[in-house]
């Protein structure tokens, strides 16, 4: 059965004086899914995220939760929780108060998921947030999002400042709830070996568009990572490989003595087939991990690799 879309962007645009942060972006998030957002700096991540939430307005374009606009919609609102690394907290209200105000808004907010998610954010309920350390906030930050048992979670860096030990904690609870709840989390971030952990679908950000749209596994397995080396004796080797070269679509290629490594787009069954057939010494093929797809498919945009912070 099909899933349906929870979030959809169509033709989204939005500029900030001559810049345009949005061009015509679209994405779709599917219910009950871990969609990663990635990108380089200044690809549109945040802004996107914030027009989401209706901080921004967009120019044009729109942006619906299972069909309905979100832009000044409370009702929509009620069901989205947003977790960023710029946490904004009331100056006077301590946890308990804060909890209180959370149990106002949000419709399906659960007190007994409140107190038990207490014994693992071992925090004073009396405390005020913003006397915590800016780790502790966030801690109470998902503590509140979690309890609020929101349809959608939107988290834009999500879990800097957390220790090792909370930051499993957490996406434990996050998960949890996709599962249990079918909850559905967006998330963007630069650390692209958590995410790789985490998510399900993703989406590549750049120049203001998502430029690639797919289920993890599509995305890592369009690009491949190949080692091949012919025999000493092979009088034929250099005339192989450059044949293998104009037969395959090489996105990166180096050497390391006799060794030759390959980055090829394409499919996994026919790469095998066009290679085998030059009876290549040594012949393998290595998954690529999330980090690599995305410096390889932006490469093959024409972005510098050495300007990608990841």
């Amino acid at each position: 059965m099909e899933t349906t879309d929870m979030i959809t962007a169509v033709g989204v645009t939005k500029s900030f004086d001559k810049m345009k942060a949005l061009d015509d972006l679209c994405l779709h998030v599917k219910k009950g899914s871990v969609y990663g957002l990635v990108g380089p700096n200044g690809a549109g991540k945040t802004t996107f995220i914030k027009t989401l939430m209706g901080i921004f307005k967009a120019d044009s374009g729109e942006i619906t939760l299972e069909g309905e606009k979100i832009y000044e919609n409370e009702n929509s609102k009620k069901r989205i929780i947003y977790v960023c690394d710029d946490l904004f907290f009331f100056p006077t209200y301590t946890i308990k108060q804060t909890a209180q105000m959370y149990a106002d808004i949000y419709p399906q907010w659960s007190q007994e998921l409140f107190e038990k998610l207490h014994e693992i954010y071992k925090i004073d309920l009396n405390r005020k947030v913003i006397r915590l350390s800016k780790g502790m906030q966030k801690q109470v930050a998902f503590w509140l999002g979690i309890s609020s048992q929101p349809d959608v979670m939107i988290l834009d860096e999500p879990i800097d400042g957390l220790d090792p030990v909370m930051r499993r904690n957490t996406w434990k609870l996050i998960l949890n709830e996709v599962s249990e709840r079918g909850m559905t989390v967006l998330i963007s971030s630069h650390n692209l070996r958590e995410l790789e952990d985490v998510c399900d679908h993703v989406g590549i950000m750049y120049g203001g568009k998502v430029v690639i749209e797919k289920s993890l596994d599509d995305v890592k397995g369009n690009i491949h990572k190949i080692q091949l080396a012919f025999s000493r004796e092979d009088e034929r080797a250099a005339e192989k490989l450059a044949a293998l070269t104009e037969k395959l679509e090489i996105l990166h290629k180096s050497s390391i003595g006799s060794v030759t490594n390959y980055i090829v787009k394409g499919d996994s069954e026919a790469i095998k087939s066009a290679v085998t057939v030059f009876s290549p010494a040594v012949f393998d093929m290595i998954p690529l991990t999330l980090e690599e797809v995305f410096i390889y498919e932006l490469g093959g945009m024409g972005y510098e690799f050495e300007n990608i912070l990841i």
